[in-house]
């Protein structure tokens, strides 16, 4: 698959990077804990079948530092919604991961005319004290890995710096990554989202991986229960957290079936 299409879209001042591959459809992604330092096979596979179309937030990987500026989950709500429209996903299919997928689902609940068809994919938002997520920053850096990934060298690669860039700036923009997520999901991740899930009325596929650390299994079933529109869960076997990148194939064939 050729190189992603590269362009810049700003957001209050904020310059944020949006790939786009494919053809077709169009299919928005809001990548998941860490965000995407780099283009992954799970969105060759989506753009095999769709123009998928990748924008990144302030203060992850390809937005700026404008993550300090958004003092409220609000304001991360109201970026997002300019981030979508500023790149043309106003009205598309949607689907997100973990920190995206919460994101995601917070348009589709405040704003229903921006998404048609919505998957998630072990998203933040919900938190059960009988049931409780694991809390991300409260981790050990060599705990990571296998937290995020079934297989942990997966994490690795994703994060790894690119052979011969040796840049001072790769590492603190993974840092930078892991504040931003904490300045919107801090702490436990929850966001009382339970209160707006009854305002999706869109279509929405949920996508577990069999093996998620972080995120119980039992928390596709009360999003679904939680969603006015139509609901199914999927589960990955062999995937963790981030299904997307332990099993991208998978992962990407039960989105491309949900929003056919």
């Amino acid at each position: 698959m050729p190189e992603p299409q590269t362009t810049t879209v700003e957001i209050d001042g904020v310059s944020c990077r949006v790939w786009t591959a494919g053809a077709g459809p169009k299919l928005g992604f809001l990548a998941g804990f860490g965000g995407l330092p780099r283009w992954v096979p799970f969105l060759d596979a989506l753009a095999r079948e769709r123009s998928v179309i990748v924008p990144s937030l302030p203060g992850f990987p390809g937005g700026e530092r404008g993550h300090a500026l958004l003092d409220s989950h609000l304001d991360w709500l109201l970026a997002t919604r300019r981030l979508l429209e500023s790149a043309g996903l106003a009205g598309a299919d949607l689907a997100g991961s973990s920190v995206g997928g919460s994101l995601a689902a917070e348009v589709a609940a405040l704003w229903p005319a921006m998404v048609n068809r919505l998957a998630l994919i072990a998203p933040f938002g919900l938190f059960d004290g009988n049931d409780p997520a694991t809390d991300p920053w409260a981790q050990r850096p060599g705990d990571i890995a296998a937290l995020f990934c079934a297989d942990p060298a997966k994490w690795e690669a994703l994060k790894a710096e690119p052979e011969g860039q040796n840049s001072p700036e790769w590492p603190i923009e993974q840092t930078r990554a892991s504040e931003a997520a904490a300045r919107i999901f801090w702490p436990l991740g929850n966001t009382k989202l339970e209160k707006r899930l009854p305002l999706i009325g869109a279509p929405t596929l949920l996508v577990w991986g069999a093996g998620d650390r972080l995120m119980p299994r039992s928390y596709a079933d009360k999003f679904a229960a939680g969603i006015k529109g139509r609901t199914a869960i999927e589960i990955i076997p062999g995937a963790g957290h981030l299904a997307e990148i332990d099993k991208p194939e998978e992962t990407a064939a039960a989105i491309l079936r949900w929003t056919r």
